[in-house]
């Protein structure tokens, strides 16, 4: 509605622009004119009188009469073409006509024709997903409207993947609960908060995560991304055998061309054929359901901590056996989840020269840095 109406105010403002010149009379009246021819009658009769009673020579006389004769022809000749404001000449009155009526009527046909009266607001996740200013500012209208309804469960969906984007997983995490709790529960929301739980938690699989993986399997069976995360939680259990299984059949019904295929072969390469014992890294140590449990238990700052000293004792642990090529796998994720991607970076560059991008590891290490937007240049 504001829209059209200041649309109405220009063209108007445009419309009196255009007319003020049409509507403005000449300065002389008709008048005005005529008293000036009378006078000029009398200034010559005045000088007749003058020459016959020799008061002036003749030749004045005749100067003066020829001056007043110029001056009396002009005020003839401007009345008898003079124009009043109700007497203008048709063409005027036409142009006055175009100008109010066909105006308006002229602009709004080409912004029907060549503008999008029809075009829809942009949606607010578009918005945060691309946004023109200050993302941070977006964030926070969402929060402000979200806290006077925190019902809206649209709302907190829209909020928990930029909160993810921007590594705040504990946010992302609450924000898909809400969604789930208002919206109902469906694959895509039960799948994307198991995968934040799991990034909070450096990549491991947590009992919560595994739950929500759990519900989603059985909403949609076929979901890639729910099977993986769930044949992952397996491996991380030491449920060799299970997690093969897991696996194989993911890997067997895949596009050649998936991206995460390459990742898929790793884990399977890592357990080994059936019956065989898993590799050194499928073993590798990695916090346990207590040390999890434990976690979820404590403050903001001491689970950061916690798993800063995870980190580092994997990072210490490739120093000294860097053939491990799913620990380079963890390592890049757990650094860009405590958002140091500088060292993501360092990490993917010691994993690629130890696997190359020609193998199916480096492949591997290469899908995760796209998935997790990192480059090995910097940004």
């Amino acid at each position: 509605m504001i829209f059209w109406v200041l649309v109405s105010l220009l063209t108007a403002a445009v419309a009196m622009a255009l007319l003020m010149p049409l509507l403005r009379g000449r300065p002389a009246s008709g008048i005005e004119m005529r008293g000036d021819i009378a006078v000029y009658r009398d200034q010559l009769a005045e000088i007749e009188r003058d020459r016959a009673a020799g008061l002036i020579a003749a030749e004045d006389a005749e100067r003066a009469r020829a001056e007043i004769g110029r001056r009396l022809i002009a005020a003839t000749d401007a009345q008898a073409h003079r124009t009043d404001p109700d007497r203008r000449p048709r063409a005027t009155k036409a142009a006055q006509a175009v100008i109010v009526l066909l105006l308006p009527v002229l602009c709004l046909g080409i912004y029907l024709s060549e503008g999008s009266p029809d075009l829809p607001d942009q949606p607010l996740a578009a918005r945060l997903a691309s946004p023109d200013g200050d993302v941070e500012v977006l964030i926070a209208r969402v929060e402000a409207a979200l806290a006077v309804n925190p019902a809206d469960g649209a709302g907190w969906e829209v909020l928990a993947p930029v909160y993810a984007r921007r590594g705040r997983f504990p946010d992302a995490a609450e924000a898909y609960r809400k969604a789930i709790q208002y919206l109902g529960e469906t694959p895509e929301r039960l799948t994307s908060l198991a995968e934040t739980l799991i990034a909070a938690a450096g990549g491991q699989v947590v009992p919560e995560a595994r739950q929500a993986l759990e519900r989603s399997a059985a909403l949609s069976p076929d979901d890639p991304r729910t099977r993986f995360y769930l044949a992952l939680g397996l491996e991380q259990n030491g449920q060799a055998a299970a997690a093969r299984d897991a696996f194989t059949k993911l890997a067997a019904s895949a596009p050649v061309d998936a991206p995460w295929l390459p990742l898929v072969r790793q884990h399977l390469a890592r357990l080994g054929p059936a019956g065989a014992s898993p590799s050194t890294a499928a073993t590798a140590p990695g916090p346990g359901e207590q040390e999890i449990a434990a976690a979820a238990a404590m403050n903001e700052e001491d689970r950061q901590r916690m798993i800063e000293d995870m980190v580092g004792g994997l990072a210490a642990r490739l120093k000294a056996r860097p053939d491990d090529a799913e620990g380079w796998q963890r390592l890049v994720r757990s650094y860009m989840v405590l958002g140091r991607p500088e060292e993501a970076r360092s990490a993917l560059k010691e994993g690629l020269a130890r696997f190359p991008a020609d193998g199916e590891a480096g492949q591997a290490l290469i899908a995760l840095a796209k998935s997790l937007g990192l480059s090995q240049e910097g940004p």
